[in-house]
């Protein structure tokens, strides 16, 4: 195939309060359009991190005259830095080039100076995005790009980092593979997971600031061909050693590693998202004309949240509560205009404390013509498996033989009025994903088209169904100090299912039997309680936060005393016995309250 190429050069320039002022940036497109006149029309956003107040610090040029027309909208702030002390900003701007070729792809470029000081050494930057123009067999488009971005201000405590995240959605449905860029310069000890486009560590990792260049590339995930405006086609392999990438879009951010806090157990010093807030890789929809909503709610008990950092479109706005008990919660609210019509919309978020910062989670959103239907749908979850149920008369139109799982070899069924799917966590590309406060398995029911359909008559379906589990479970026992100690178990707490026991001897094999109750113990005599978590899931583990006495049976009574806290063991005559990971043995002295209490229940938390 001859082809040439189409190069689009951006020039930036910078104007901020600081020379080095350069956070990072991530350009994302709109659908690309061939016109009838076979020019292609490329309009793609471009946010830009800095600190302080990021204004006119990008001018968009196409070069060398390539361009038939180009229209580039006004930069604007979207998110700033609310203590007046200008760690952050991020801004966003759109052009659209209108260029007449017949090349086979279309390269962006920008450049710029400078970054903010790092550890790297780097000082210039390159943004880059390179979009394959051929028209695809399989959606009959032209190819769309993944889909990122990240908030302008990264940071993390030393000895709290472990991963990072990065958004990488493509909504051909492509495999996304994310490496570092040719020449970038890599700080001791981070790796990257390519195919979870993910930031890890081996090791520890200097405190500062780090500097980071990825290359976002999607390959396609079945076998396609590629047609283009001068008759040429190529055909993609899926299982080609080393393809070619349909499309390369670089994201460059910064992360600041701090000095090492005391404890990074999430939602104690470092804020932990609560259940209200969406996954990380969520798809949201947005209508034309409507006002878009999104929550997201954290909380941090031994520190203050004090803003939540976005990454998210022009004009968006964000209102910020504050809660009790160190939660915090802001409302994202954006009105998509007609010229965000099928726009895939990156939104990226953090809550903020002096101290550090809570994971980032990026959605997506989805800018649509019409409002989503919602049918009727009804999740069962048990402790290892779901069932989800379609109720039909609330879809019309929808047919069980174009409808799959994530993993499309387990089977849907119907019986004419209800489509049902029935799964353990671990099958049928169940993913599990730690929700802050709760562990979350979902999966999702999609339609599907046949590879020789041209047109379809039926709607498009996609149903996301998830089964939240709490991580801390809540159990009291109680014991009475005449001769005898009454001792009551709960189980199925939630969806997850305990068990609760009292042993006869520190072997913690022989259980008392039911009729046995109540138990009869003595004052200094010890006690042999187990927990045990049932769940056939991997790589679950046990560990229990606190536990401690009240003189009755309100765990929030003053007068209380510690046997655990904050998973330390506080009474000296608690003793931990070896166990699974999923259970937790241990014997303690009876004792009782001073004064005229007899009674004495004991309080328990666990995740």
């Amino acid at each position: 195939m001859e082809a040439g190429a189409l190069v689009l050069l951006l020039v930036a320039s910078l104007a901020t309060a600081s020379a080095h002022s350069f956070y990072g940036d991530s350009i994302s497109f709109m659908p690309l359009k061939r016109n009838q006149d076979g020019t292609v029309q490329a309009t793609f956003h471009h946010r830009q991190n800095g600190r302080s107040i990021c204004t006119n610090h990008s001018t968009l040029q196409c070069g060398s005259g390539l361009c038939s027309s180009f229209r580039r909208s006004s930069v604007l702030q979207t998110d700033q830095d609310a203590t007046g002390l200008g760690r952050w900003c991020q801004t966003e701007g759109d052009a659209t080039a209108t260029a007449a070729t017949n090349g086979s792809t279309l390269s962006l470029m920008a450049s710029g100076c400078c970054w903010v000081s790092n550890g790297n050494g780097k000082t210039n930057w390159t943004s880059e995005a390179e979009l394959d123009l051929g028209t695809r067999s399989d959606s009959r488009a032209l190819n769309s790009c993944p889909v990122t971005s990240t908030v302008s201000s990264l940071r993390v405590p030393q000895n709290c980092f472990s991963s990072l995240r990065l958004l990488a959605h493509d909504p051909d449905g492509d495999n996304v593979r994310c490496s570092f860029s040719s020449g970038a310069t890599v700080s001791s000890n981070f790796t990257l997971d390519e195919a979870a486009c993910s930031l890890t560590r081996e090791g520890d990792v200097d405190v500062g600031v780090h500097v980071f260049e990825l290359m976002l590339q999607d390959f396609p995930a079945k076998n396609i061909t590629l047609t283009y405006a001068d008759g040429s086609s190529v055909f993609r392999d899926a299982s080609a050693a080393n393809p070619s990438p349909l499309c390369k879009v670089k994201l460059q951010f910064s992360v600041e590693i701090l000095p090492p806090i005391p404890r990074c157990h999430p939602g104690h010093v470092l804020p932990v998202f609560l259940s209200k807030t969406p996954s990380h890789g969520d798809v949201l929809h947005a209508t034309v004309g409507q006002m878009f909503q999104l929550q997201v709610q954290a909380t941090a008990s031994h520190s203050s949240i004090h803003d939540f950092q976005l990454s998210g479109p022009r004009n968006v706005v964000k209102v910020f509560k504050v809660g009790e008990h160190g939660q915090a919660e802001v409302t994202v609210q954006w009105n998509p205009q007609t010229s965000d019509l099928y726009r895939l919309v990156p939104v990226c978020f953090t809550a903020e404390t002096n101290e550090s910062q809570s994971e980032m989670r990026c959605v997506v959103v989805m800018v649509t013509q019409a409002s989503i239907t919602q049918g009727k749908a009804l999740v069962e979850c048990s402790p290892n498996k779901m069932k989800v149920t379609l109720d039909i008369d609330s879809m019309p139109g929808i047919d069980v033989k174009f409808l799959e799982l994530r993993d499309p070899s387990c089977s849907l069924t119907s019986n004419g009025t209800h489509i049902t799917g029935s799964m353990s966590f671990s099958t049928c590309g169940t993913k599990i994903e730690d929700a802050g406060d709760f562990i979350s398995f979902r999966n999702e029911i999609d339609s599907f088209e046949m590879p020789n359909e041209i047109i379809t008559r039926r709607r498009r379906v996609k149903i996301g169904f998830s089964c939240q589990f709490p991580k801390t479970i809540s159990i009291s026992s109680y014991y009475n100090l005449y001769n005898s100690d009454y001792v009551f178990t709960e189980s199925s707490f939630g969806s997850f299912g305990y068990t609760f026991e009292i042993y006869r001897d520190s072997n913690f094999t022989n259980r008392v039997e039911a009729k046995a109750y109540p138990v009869e113990v003595k004052l200094l005599e010890t006690i042999y309680m187990g927990i045990q978590a049932q769940s056939e899931l991997p790589n679950v583990k046990l560990f229990v936060e606190s536990c401690k006495a009240t003189p009755d049976d309100n765990p929030e009574n003053a007068l209380s005393y510690d046997l655990i806290k904050n998973g330390c063991v506080t009474d000296e005559t608690l003793t931990v016995s070896p166990s699974n990971e999923t259970s937790f043995n241990f014997g303690v002295q009876a004792f009782k309250f001073n004064s005229n209490y007899e009674q004495v229940s004991s309080e328990k938390s666990w995740t």
